[in-house]
């Protein structure tokens, strides 16, 4: 059912215009990792029990992104086979992030006290929110990184560009959600989401998610209205159908993994690891700096929470820095990558990398520590040279983040290219490789941190030992690309 071979390639300007849609998706995201389990805890969910809130995502995104990429394969609407899943998304993100944002609010008219710590009713608002968004956000992204290969029409080059001008708005997406959790003043813009359940902290959320929902319906009406798609006919899925029993979409998923070779798998392997090794932080960032670093707490004095909050916000101002490098290190990937003997060899050097720097976030937390033990019952914020420590093991997260975001994707736009599936399918056998480790971070991480103290270090110590059992296993196992595919995930369209 590709068409690629019979279609020129779509103008540059078309794949940018839906390659921006990264940039209100990520947005989103990037508000989630820095701002929601920080958020969640006052709500009065506890920290070990915040993880398993993190398993919707995961699910969905085993369940539904394969579905929802076969289905667009598939889909013979009018108005195009990516654009009404795109749509669709874009919806269920905007309603979703209005729960999510007041949870709060709702809880306390549906009869939440705001004497309790803990608030049922928000946080079952809060968990249906969460899901909603995690499932619209599987429907936003795989249709569209689908699109994006549709209007590339199978040119090798004009899917290297169309991949680095997503990769290049993820990183816009990433600076402006992490830039907007770290204000901590965003809610004066819209004074109304201040209420008498949803304190400053909240207000602030709100304000963001606002914030979200404009811009990323702005991009996504902007796509679908402008960029148009030759609808899929029912002779084409019928003719596609021949020979293949009335389970298709089990079928084409068991005939690609039957179809996979040595390297696909291996490559799934150096991904699951990496993606084992990234969660326990990108999950936990902020609450680190705000618990750890600050030495903050959730529930504590108006002091203690305050200082929690602060830590919180810089460790916003931590994930802005962290995408900064992530956007800059991606223009020399393909450069640094010859120089080194190739992708395998960049991909393990920088999961060793990623390994020292989970390593680090144990000697900034004991160095913190002994501060705050020598300057006794002082609830002091750390001093500069802490701060400075932290942000940068912020910063240098950013090299390897850059290659995690777009070394295994291109290596599976190669390695799958033969698995008998469209590309929406094929974008979702690489997505197991990433939500399954991410269920396994989610159930583990905060039985993990509660074993060892309640903290965020148990967690980040275990990331750090996979990442360097990841790049070994990229430098000794994983083979190099053909030559002839560039890798390069961000300037490619400045070509």
């Amino acid at each position: 059912m590709d068409r690629g071979d019979t279609e020129a390639p779509s103008p540059l300007w078309k794949i940018i215009v839906v390659a921006a849609i990264a940039a209100g998706v990520q947005f989103g995201w990037a508000l989630q990792l820095s701002l929601l389990t920080p958020y969640v805890q006052t709500l009065g969910v506890p920290h070990a029990w915040a993880a398993f809130i993190w398993l919707c995502g995961p699910i969905s995104g085993l369940l539904v992104q394969p579905i929802v990429g076969y289905s667009s394969d598939r889909c013979t609407s009018r108005f195009g086979r990516r654009r009404p899943f795109i749509a669709a998304g874009a919806i269920f993100v905007a309603m979703a992030v209005f729960f999510i944002g007041f949870a709060k609010d709702i809880g306390h008219r549906a009869g939440d006290s705001l004497e309790k710590s803990t608030k049922p009713r928000a946080v079952a608002i809060f968990v249906t929110g969460f899901w909603i968004l995690d499932v619209a956000n599987n429907m936003l992204q795989g249709p569209c990184r689908a699109f994006l290969a549709d209007l590339s029409a199978n040119d090798h080059k004009r899917m290297r560009i169309a991949n680095g001008w997503y990769s290049f708005f993820m990183a816009v997406g990433n600076v402006l959600g992490y830039g907007a959790g770290s204000f901590s003043h965003l809610h004066k813009i819209l004074p109304f989401t201040r209420t008498i359940a949803c304190d400053v902290y909240c207000a602030n959320l709100k304000t963001c998610f606002i914030i979200d929902i404009i811009f990323l319906m702005s991009v996504t009406i902007t796509a679908v209205t402008t960029v148009k798609e030759t609808p899929l006919t029912c002779n084409e899925v019928v003719e596609d159908d021949e020979g293949k029993s009335s389970g298709a979409f089990i079928g084409e998923l068991v005939t690609a993994f039957k179809t996979l070779k040595k390297p696909m798998w291996i490559l799934l392997l150096v991904t699951c690891l990496n993606w084992i090794a990234w969660f326990p932080f990108l999950l936990y960032d902020t609450d680190w700096m705000g618990r750890e670093v600050y030495g903050g707490i959730v529930k504590g004095t108006a002091a203690q929470e305050k200082l929690y909050d602060d830590g919180v916000r810089a460790g916003a101002l931590g994930l802005m820095i962290n995408s900064i490098v992530l956007g800059f290190t991606s223009l020399g990937l393909e450069p640094v990558s010859r120089l080194i003997g190739g992708v395998k060899n960049l991909w393990g050097v920088v999961n060793f990398i990623l390994a020292a720097c989970l390593a680090g976030t144990v000697w900034i937390t004991k160095v913190a520590e002994a501060w705050r033990a020598k300057h006794g019952h002082q609830i002091l914020a750390p001093p500069n040279n802490i701060k400075s420590s932290a942000l940068a093991v912020f910063g240098l997260l950013g090299i390897p983040l850059a290659v995690t975001f777009s070394i295994p994707f291109a290596l599976a736009s190669i390695y799958c290219s033969t698995a008998g599936g469209g590309q929406g399918l094929s974008l979702g056998v690489l997505n197991l490789s990433i939500v399954i480790p991410q269920m396994f971070i989610s159930v583990v991480s905060g039985p993990l941190d509660s074993e060892f103290g309640g903290g965020n270090l148990p967690a980040f110590v275990l990331g750090s030992i996979v990442a360097a059992i990841s790049a070994l296993l990229a430098i000794l196992a994983l083979p190099n690309p053909p030559k002839q595919v560039s890798l390069n995930p961000v300037m490619a369209g400045g070509h």
